[in-house]
C-alpha cells in the first residue's frame, strides 16, 4: 500500500506551492490528498516578484478540486503533511480542525513541509512548544510569525530541522520536495 500525504489548502493557495508538491507526490507513487475547509474547487493565486516592488504581486491562478474537508480528515491515516503558502494560510488557520490535524503530525514525528506563508498556520496551535529551539524559514514577511512560535528564523531559503522542512517561496520547491521526499521514504 502506498503512503498517503495530506496537503492543507484553501482558496488563494499559491498555485506552484500546491501543484508542484501534489504532482511530485503522485509521480513518486504516493497518494496525495488535498484538504480544504470544505470540499470544493479551490481558486489558486500566482505570486510573482516584479522588479522595483518591495513585495510580491498576486494574480488569479488555476482552479483545483480538493478531495476532503478538514472536518473529515483523520490525520492518523497519513504519513506526511504539506502546507503550501499563498494567502490561504492566513484564513485556514482559523478553522477549528486545523490545530488537531497539525498537532497529530508534530506529535507523531511525521514529516511536515511548510513553504512560504505556511508558517502562519502554526499560530493556530494552542501550544507553541513544538517549535522551541528549532530553526525554520519562510517568506521574509513571516519572520515575526516564526519568532513568535519560539523558533529561530533561518536566513537560508530552505531548512530541515528534524522532520520539519521549511522553504522561503516557490523558487525553492525543488529542494523543498527533495528534502520532504527523503524524510517520507
Amino acid at each position: 500500500m502506498s503512503k498517503k500525504v495530506l496537503v492543507l489548502a484553501g482558496d488563494a493557495v499559491e498555485v506552484l506551492e500546491v501543484y508542484y508538491p501534489y504532482y511530485r507526490l503522485l509521480e513518486e507513487g504516493y497518494e496525495a490528498i488535498i484538504a480544504s475547509p470544505t470540499k470544493k474547487t479551490l481558486h489558486t493565486v500566482v505570486h510573482d516578484f516584479v522588479e522595483g516592488w518591495e513585495t510580491y504581486t498576486e494574480k488569479l491562478g488555476h482552479r483545483l478540486p480538493s478531495h476532503i474537508a478538514f472536518a473529515d480528515v483523520d490525520p492518523s491515516e497519513y504519513d506526511g503533511l504539506i502546507i503550501p503558502g499563498g494567502r490561504a494560510p492566513e484564513y485556514i488557520r482559523s478553522d477549528a480542525n486545523v490545530p488537531r490535524i497539525i498537532a497529530h503530525f508534530l506529535e507523531a514525528d511525521k514529516p511536515v513541509g511548510a513553504i512560504c506563508h505556511a508558517a502562519q498556520v502554526f499560530a493556530s496551535l494552542p501550544d507553541y512548544g513544538y517549535f522551541k529551539g528549532r530553526t525554520m524559514t519562510a517568506y521574509t514577511a513571516c519572520r515575526p510569525d516564526i519568532e513568535r512560535l519560539g523558533a529561530t528564523y533561518g536566513p537560508e531559503t530552505l531548512h530541515v530541522d528534524g522532520k520539519l522542512v521549511t522553504g522561503h517561496a516557490w523558487p525553492d520547491l525543488p529542494g523543498f520536495m527533495r528534502e520532504f521526499l527523503k524524510l517520507l521514504k
